[in-house]
């Protein structure tokens, strides 16, 4: 597995800058961006809308996740919650509570179940 990645993508850098509605804003516009196995380490995504972004292989360690609806993003695949704020967090109904758990305590990468 690759390191993560702080991407030059404008929308990323966004995200990096806490300016969770301004991305929003531009996604909602038609926008694109690119956010597999990208870095989120320590940020807050609070507010997020996480509709079809691609998650896979991300990394989230100690981000602000509180309230994050995941449950029609694209994927979540490989990505890790170590130690993230999930109070409220919806994830997909792919993953296991158990998978989740093991992620946000261990670092595990997330696996959906099949």
């Amino acid at each position: 597995m690759a390191a993560p990645v702080i991407s030059d993508d404008p929308l990323y850098q966004l995200l990096r800058e806490g300016k969770v509605a301004v991305f929003n804003e531009k996604i909602a516009a038609g926008e694109t961006v690119d956010l597999t196995g990208c870095d989120f380490r320590h940020l807050n995504l609070q507010g997020l809308d996480a509709r079809g972004l691609d998650f896979s292989n991300s990394y989230f360690r100690q981000t602000d996740l509180r309230g994050v609806d995941f449950t029609e993003c694209k994927s979540l695949e490989g990505a890790s919650i170590h130690a993230a704020k999930i109070s409220g967090t919806y994830f997909p109904s792919e993953l296991d509570a158990e998978e989740i758990r093991l992620s946000l305590e261990h670092g595990t990468r997330l696996r959906y179940r099949r």
